[in-house]
């Protein structure tokens, strides 16, 4: 296999496995630790991805056969590195009353 072929098996998979890791961050956020270690983690393979993204976009190869993808993706990884590190947990980021506080609300005025 050559370079360019590994750059993009390279990113592809980190991707995939930053995803799962997205997906199961719930899991992760039982203790502290394992938030912040998860966190991190997201973060870094994210970060590996886009520069290898980079890479590949500049040694013109192909993401699923486009050579004008692997530039946009790139960014995209680096932004979900960004948010990755970012805890809002217990923080009302929308400004709005969640449903369950409403519901709390109407069963206190009864």
């Amino acid at each position: 296999m050559n370079t360019v072929g590994l750059l993009e098996t390279g990113s592809v998979g980190l991707c995939g496995v930053a995803v799962i890791l997205w997906m199961s961050i719930g899991t992760f956020s039982r203790s502290a630790a394992g938030e912040l270690l998860a966190q991190r983690a997201i973060a870094m393979i994210c970060l590996v991805s886009a520069v290898l993204l980079f890479v590949l976009h500049y040694m013109g190869g192909e993401l699923w056969g486009s050579r004008n993808m692997a530039r946009p993706m790139a960014v995209i990884a680096v932004i979900v590195a960004i948010s990755a590190v970012m805890n809002i947990k217990g923080k009302d980021v929308q400004g709005e009353t969640n449903p369950h506080k409403i519901a709390r609300m109407r069963r206190e005025e009864e």
